[in-house]
């Protein structure tokens, strides 16, 4: 693959690129870069965190990328995640690497490296301090967002102490490329201001999109990045999102409780389903309905969905009705393999029962 054809693909991975030229520049200097994006284990996975990861992964990997999984156990127990309790954050990180394999990732491409590996290493230590030492205390702050938190609340020392710990992280990793969400940004802004001071290089921020939740987005006025995080799917709002191993009951009733306007092609979860999932891995969708509403339509790209929803062509409720089905096809494969596997099924089994207040 020519490296225009690499820059492209993984350019339909980066909703931001900072920077394209350093991205292409590094396309052509190496043959397999490292890229890496790291995941705290924490409960149930969401289909943004299942299928649409898995997608952006395998655009990466038939790139020529190396992809490193980084399972941030530790970063979880920092964040008091499944109640601060690292043998149950363990097992939910087993859990998602077996929600991915049913997913169809590249797993030949992928690594999955255990953040309670790398701590045994003095030399990761080593890389915490240097991030630390090089940064101050308000500049390590304003990469709180990272854990989901806002200076507005009652700060923990853990605040302090996983910022560093995640900058440290892409060194260590070796990672060329940081492909992580637009919520993690910041932290990624901060490796390329200090990485090249301490030694090391100026990462590539390759940041994906961040899937809405089905709800109302909220009233805000924020734009770009701060936004998206605002409205992005989060596990604490459960009728909000479409979990990898819902059936096929709880997808219906939650595409079709969705908040979807007719004729709004803007902040509309639906059309954010179709686009960033559904013609990713379809060829064509259709939509079946009664011939007194116009009888079956088919879409091969998402911009002609888009063009008939927006023109008033497409109804709501057909629009809903069809994406629940192309979901329900997605996640079926995952409920099925949780089904039928037994290490699968016990480690859903172990995760479903956590009793978890965050």
């Amino acid at each position: 693959m020519e490296v225009d054809e690499r820059l492209n693909l993984i350019s339909e991975v980066g909703e931001e690129i900072i920077s394209e030229e350093e991205l292409k520049t590094l396309l052509e200097t190496k043959k397999h870069p490292i890229a890496y994006d790291g995941f705290e284990p924490s409960g149930n996975v969401h289909i943004a965190q299942g299928v649409m990861r898995a997608i952006n992964i395998n655009k990466l990997t038939k790139s020529g990328v190396k992809f490193k999984m980084f399972v941030a156990d530790w970063h979880a127990w920092a964040n008091n995640k499944m109640g601060g309790d690292l043998e149950k954050i363990q097992t939910v990180g087993n859990y998602l690497i077996e929600v991915w394999r049913s997913t169809g990732m590249d797993l030949d491409n992928v690594k999955f490296v255990w953040a309670s590996e790398l701590v045994k290493d003095e030399a990761y230590w080593g890389k915490v301090m240097k991030v630390s030492i090089n940064s101050t205390v308000k500049r390590i702050l304003r990469c709180s967002q990272i854990m989901g938190r806002t200076e507005q609340e009652t700060q923990q020392a853990s605040q302090i102490l996983y910022p560093c710990m995640q900058c440290a992280d892409i060194f260590h990793l070796e990672a060329d490329i940081c492909q992580l969400g637009m919520d993690q940004r910041k932290v990624n802004m901060l490796a390329r201001e200090i990485g090249e001071k301490l030694g090391y290089w100026k990462p590539v921020i390759v940041s994906h999109h961040m899937l809405m939740g089905l709800g109302q987005p909220p009233a805000t006025d924020l734009t770009g990045a701060e936004r998206g995080i605002e409205m992005k799917m989060s596990k604490s709002k459960p009728e909000t999102a479409i979990f990898m191993t819902d059936s096929t009951e709880d997808i219906k009733r939650k595409i079709t409780n969705a908040y979807c306007p007719a004729k709004q092609i803007t902040d509309n979860p639906i059309l954010e389903y179709s686009k960033y999932i559904l013609f990713e891995k379809f060829d064509e969708i259709k939509v079946e309905r009664p011939s007194k509403f116009g009888g079956d339509v088919s879409f091969k790209s998402y911009n002609e969905l888009q063009k008939a929803y927006m023109m008033g062509e497409l109804h709501p409720l057909d629009l809903k009705k069809t994406v629940g089905v192309y979901v329900d096809k997605l996640i079926g494969p995952v409920r099925s393999h949780f089904e039928k596997n037994q290490k699968a099924k016990n480690l859903l089994e172990q995760v479903r029962s956590f009793q978890v207040t965050r």
